[in-house]
């Protein structure tokens, strides 16, 4: 697999889930076992369900098409704890890239109980069993904007999401991303997103930040293929 950072836009994705034996986690459930007592030891509500990996991802000109499989969260969150030593695995996620009218981006803050607490990027969730249609196909699209609602507390109705897609892949982190804008500026934006956190007795965010510019990266929270998105995007 290609490690260097590679964006590019393409019109269309294509999802499928496949039945893979993941070697690396069947050689490793001693040390899966020991991580997940430790992770969920001060954050108890951890779940241990059901995730969808990437295991191979292919463009075909303006078209990406994803294979995924099946494993549990304990497996993945020990894969990502040990510094990814499957190289030939990713994880491959939707994510809204929320903006308002004048242009401004708008991350969220992870909230302190979340396994990324303190991180700083757009709403987003590794896809799951939710996301899985009969047919074997990945609904990235649905994923996407279930996960903005779930944390932002925004309505469907609320934002227009681009059918373009754009595709930063920095090994093993593969975010397909769709640019979604708010009928307000950001800083409105951020005002109803705090808002609706308040009122959750659960949120999953602690706050929100805006990101006008290259200035407003931050590379001790965001993570680096969220660094090279706002790099990107701010200077095309």
């Amino acid at each position: 697999m290609n490690r260097e950072v590679l964006i590019r836009r393409v019109s269309r994705v294509e999802a499928r889930c496949v039945p893979m034996e993941w070697a690396w986690a069947e050689q490793n459930r001693d040390l899966i076992a020991a991580n997940w007592k430790r992770r969920t030891a001060d954050k108890p509500k951890m779940f241990n369900g059901r995730v969808l990996l990437l295991r191979n991802v292919e463009f075909e000109k303006d078209l990406c098409r994803n294979t995924y499989f099946e494993t549990s969260y304990a497996d993945f969150v020990a894969w990502i704890d040990s510094g990814y030593p499957d190289k030939s695995i990713a994880n491959g996620f939707a994510m809204g890239a929320l903006r308002g009218s004048d242009g401004a981006f708008i991350c969220g803050v992870m909230g302190a109980h979340t396994t990324n607490a303190g991180r700083v990027y757009f709403a987003a969730g590794t896809p799951d069993l939710s996301d899985l249609r009969p047919d074997g196909t990945v609904d990235l699209a649905s994923s996407l904007t279930r996960e903005l609602i779930e944390e932002t507390g925004l309505r469907e109705n609320e934002f227009h999401v681009d059918d373009e897609w754009i595709i930063v892949q920095r090994w093993p982190t593969i975010a397909l991303l769709r640019m979604v804008t708010l009928p307000m500026t950001a800083e409105e934006g951020a005002g109803l997103i705090r808002a609706n956190i308040a009122k959750d007795s659960e949120p999953e965010l602690q706050d929100v930040r805006i990101i006008r510019g290259v200035g407003d990266i931050d590379p001790k929270a965001m993570p680096l293929f969220l660094q090279s998105f706002f790099e990107w995007v701010f200077t095309h």
